[in-house]
């Protein structure tokens, strides 16, 4: 019995029957796979990879897979691949798990090993890896296709037959293509060089060939790669080259009968694309002659048919780059002459055309797009001005060419109608843009003529109206800097009746200034207030005009209406404090200009005082600082008023400076001799007036001076000196004097009531280390004169006087003696009252006691002469009185005055003689006696003694 005949539970199983059970059941589901069920291809993509596991380790064991194994394995690998073909001519979508599957085809084939019975095996299997791996790519896996071309290399390389060696030249190709991708450059081109023997069995080898040359030169001329060995010339010369030489062989030939087909691929079209890029690569490496040939070869390959509109674009480019203005004009007329050539293109060259050439060439230009192009020849004629004018820059000659050519007629013409609305536009905005760069480059004629025919592409609807007025006010501004000021004045009216704002008004300002109008101008500036876009920042811009011009009234009235407008609470670009501060700094340059300066001190102390010191002047150091000027100035003008005998604003501006002097929210009283300086000379400023108007203080001016005093005493303590006073007073020592003297005399105005207060007023300050002898002099003259003198306070402090003078190291006999005098003045009132004391006797006395041992000529003379003099009269008084005894007692007094000053001692022996007769002829007669012979005269006897 044989084997065969035994029954089927004896039979042996076939070797690894259960896999190809297996992959035979996987390969049917992939034949039968729907294309809704979107996870069965991961499923079966991950059993063909569990099989192909076991087959690979089935196919390395020592039993491997037997002849029949292998064949039926290469069965099923070619109903996979078929399936796949299929799947993919269905358009079922290539994704990753699909590539898997049609991979596993030439795996199963590779696994399988080469069957004898199957021709070309190596190149079938080769071609399945080939073109998964064009999957692969298609996919962006360009490592997984890179692995599928290296598979299947090795199975062709030998090339033995002209299967293998056309698979090897497409493998070859798409090595070059991922080599390429993956930036191994040199590999690319290797792969390249490496199937150009095997491309030149076959035209269509040739062909893929040039192809991928073409390809790969295309990409590294877009790329530029950094690898030298890629040059997109040479690479696309390769290409070139090769179509040259497929042309020249004998099986290249193409057939001329009619509806025949070549024997070859015509590679016409890959020659002309060669030479196109050539050009390109040419034109930008700016080898002008070179691209030309280019273009030369290329239009004689195409004979009498049609060029491509790029060939006379890059023509024109070339003849441009090589200064063949001639040329160039012809190119681009033979590429608006051609129908094919797309307005854009034409657009483009003439472009370019006109960037080279200048505005001179821009009008025929734009008159043949004008006729070229019928629906958008406004689009045309803009991109082409405007790259007239980019081309023109700054040159005036220029300019002057483009307005020309934007106003002619013609041009104008192009941009009618509602479609060419945003070419109209455009227009504008570029000879806007290009006449306010000549402005601003101070060009301004040229300037104002492009911004005049800019307008010719504005419409005068609503909508536009405000584009327009722009207009108007940039072309008054140029005539303005022309000095044109009529015409400029013309542009502005225009501009306010198309759109009546604040900056027509505000030019309109400008130019009554620059005209010296400045009776028209404040009435311009006083309507900004009523306009609707008003802003405040207008009239600080017009302080600025106003100086500028010199206009000092015209600034004056600008920073006045400004201020105006501080009450209303608006936002402002100054503070109400720096507004005052420089219209004062302005009035200050107008001669009788006082009234008004303190009118605006009033108003920023009266506002300090409604809002606040921060509110009105700013806070910190700022503030500070703003205050302090306004101290200073109020100061200053009243020291400026009492130099010039000015004094009617006198009180109030020291009383101003004292309140901006004076601290405020817990500040430092640094400034506090200056509040006290203020106030104290802001009264003695009332009795300047009162001097000079001849007129009385008033109940209420008295009482606001015994206000400012009493403020000022009470900050006096810092002005006092450390020591006391021995030599002429300096100004802050004459503060308290000042201080006492003023309110002595407000004192003085009042009733007798007030004479102790004054008393203890003048003892506090005699008693103050300020006090000098000349002070208490002069204090006491004021005591001892007037409608109601305080004689007791003037003999307190004209013996004060004299005692302090008396004290000093260097004693003053000029006050000395001027106090004595008072002092002589003021006995002689009271014996006169009826005094029963001597009172007068009683200072000659004290007079004689200082005069005694002083040197000659410390005493003044006069005063000392004055002293001799009065005690004779007296005597002599005395004498007609028949008072013999108080005669005697004032002419001895006479006569020891006289012997202690030199120069009255050649009086002394006369009135020594005189004295005796009088005592021998009056003897023992009562001293009431009328005038007798003999009896002494008003005058001393005796030659040269006269009174």
């Amino acid at each position: 019995m044989k084997i065969s005949e035994l029954s089927p539970e004896y039979r042996q199983p076939p070797l690894h029957a259960g896999l190809l059970t297996d992959l035979n059941r996987v390969v049917a589901d992939v034949e039968t796979l729907d294309a809704s069920d979107s996870s069965s291809p991961e499923k079966i993509a991950a059993d063909l990879r569990r099989l192909l596991t076991k087959l690979a380790s089935a196919a390395s064991s020592s039993s491997g897979p037997d002849a029949a194994f292998r064949l039926k394995v290469w069965n099923l690998g070619f109903r996979l691949w078929n399936a796949c073909v299929d799947r993919a001519n269905h358009g079922f979508p290539t994704r990753v798990a699909e590539a898997e599957i049609r991979q596993a085809a030439p795996e199963l084939l590779l696994l399988a090993g080469l069957p004898e019975d199957i021709p070309n095996a190596r190149a079938k299997a080769a071609s399945f890896f080939h073109r998964t791996g064009l999957v692969w790519l298609d996919l962006g896996r360009a490592d997984l296709a890179s692995a599928c071309f290296e598979k299947a290399t090795p199975l062709v390389s030998a090339a033995d037959s002209e299967g293998e060696r056309a698979v090897l030249l497409d493998l070859n190709l798409a090595r070059a293509r991922v080599a390429f991708s993956t930036g191994e450059q040199a590999l690319a081109v290797a792969l390249l060089s490496r199937s150009k023997p095997l491309a030149a069995a076959s035209s269509e080898g040739v062909k893929a060939l040039a192809e991928e040359y073409l390809r790969i030169g295309k990409a590294a001329l877009s790329t530029k790669p950094p690898d030298p060995a890629l040059d997109a010339a040479n690479l696309l010369t390769e290409a070139l080259d090769l179509c040259e030489k497929a042309a020249a062989s004998p099986s290249c030939a193409t057939p001329t009968t009619p509806g025949s087909t070549p024997a070859t691929p015509n590679l016409q079209v890959i020659k002309d694309q060669c030479l196109r890029f050539l050009a390109v690569e040419r034109l930008e490496a700016k080898d002008y002659e070179g691209t030309l040939r280019c273009i030369s070869v290329w239009r004689a390959s195409l004979g009498l048919g049609e060029e491509h509109p790029s060939i006379g674009f890059m023509a024109l480019r070339a003849c441009l780059g090589s200064g063949n203005m001639a040329e160039a004009e012809r190119e681009l007329k033979t590429l608006m002459a051609n129908a094919e050539a797309p307005d854009c293109v034409c657009v483009s060259a003439a472009e370019l055309y006109v960037a080279s050439t200048g505005p001179d060439a821009a009008f025929k230009v734009l008159i043949a797009l004008a006729t070229r192009c019928h629906t958008g020849a406004a689009a045309a004629a803009v991109r082409v001005l405007k790259k007239v004018v980019e081309s023109a820059g700054a040159e005036t000659g220029h300019a002057r060419a483009i307005a020309e050519l934007a106003s002619d007629e013609r041009v104008v013409k192009l941009f009618d109608g509602p479609t060419n609305t945003h070419e109209r536009s455009t227009m504008h905005a570029l000879l806007w843009t290009c006449g306010t760069e000549h402005f601003h480059a101070k060009n301004y004629e040229i300037g104002a003529d492009l911004i005049e025919r800019s307008m010719l592409y504005v419409s005068r609807d609503d909508e536009s109206r405000s584009r327009r007025a722009s207009c108007f006010r940039v072309l008054c501004l140029c005539h303005m800097a022309l000095r044109h000021l009529d015409r400029a004045q013309e542009f502005i009216i225009e501009a306010e009746k198309v759109e009546p704002n604040i900056r027509c008004a505000f030019l309109k300002f400008k130019i009554l200034l620059q005209k010296e109008e400045e009776d028209e101008a404040i009435k311009v500036m006083k309507t900004m207030l009523g306009y609707v876009d008003f802003n405040p920042e207008f009239l600080t811009l017009s302080v600025h005009e106003a100086m500028a011009c010199k206009s000092l009234r015209v600034a004056i009235a600008a920073l006045t209406f400004l201020l105006g407008l501080y009450s209303a609470r608006k936002p402002m670009p100054m503070t109400e404090a720096a507004v005052l501060r420089s219209l004062i700094t302005l009035l200050l340059r107008e001669p009788g200009s006082e009234a008004e300066i303190l009118k605006y001190s009033r108003r920023a102390k009266l506002r300090m005082a409604e809002l606040g010191a921060e509110a009105i002047f700013g806070k910190g150091t700022v503030g500070l600082r703003e205050r302090n000027w306004f101290a200073v100035s109020t100061w200053n003008m009243a020291l400026k008023m009492v130099k010039e005998e000015m004094y009617d604003y006198c009180t109030e501006f020291f009383e101003l400076a004292a309140e901006f002097f004076s601290p405020v929210n817990g500040e430092d009283d640094a400034n506090g001799i200056l509040v006290c300086k203020s106030l104290i000379m802001g009264v003695s400023a009332m009795f300047h007036v009162e001097e000079v108007n001849k007129s009385p203080l008033s109940d209420s001016d008295l009482k606001r001076g015994v206000e400012m005093l009493s403020k000022a005493g009470k900050l006096l303590p810092l002005t006092l000196p450390s020591a006391p006073v021995t030599s002429d007073p300096l100004e802050d020592n004459n503060l308290l004097f000042l201080h006492t003297s003023n309110f002595y005399r407000l004192l003085s105005r009042m009733d007798t009531s007030a004479h102790p207060q004054q008393l203890q007023l003048v003892k506090n300050f005699a008693a103050s280390k300020a006090c000098t002898p000349g002070h208490l002099l002069k204090l006491g003259e004021i005591a001892s004169e007037g409608t109601q003198p305080n004689l007791q306070v003037a003999e307190f402090l004209l013996k004060a006087s004299i005692t302090t003078a008396l004290a000093s190291h260097s004693p003053s006999y000029g006050i000395i003696s001027a106090a004595l005098r008072r002092l002589v003045c003021l006995a002689g009132i009271q014996d006169l009252s009826g005094s029963t004391s001597d009172a007068v006797y009683d200072v000659f006395q004290q007079a004689y006691q200082i005069v005694v041992g002083l040197r000659d000529g410390e005493y003044p003379f006069e005063e000392g002469k004055w002293l001799a003099t009065t005690a004779w009269n007296k005597a002599n008084l005395a004498s007609r009185l028949r008072q013999g005894s108080v005669a005697r007692k004032w002419m001895k007094m006479a006569i020891d005055l006289s012997r202690h000053f030199e120069n009255m001692k050649q009086y002394v022996s006369e009135m020594e003689e005189y004295f005796e007769r009088f005592q021998k002829s009056s003897g023992k007669e009562p001293d009431e006696c009328s005038q007798q012979d003999g009896a002494p005269s008003t005058s001393l006897s005796g030659t040269g003694f006269c009174w």
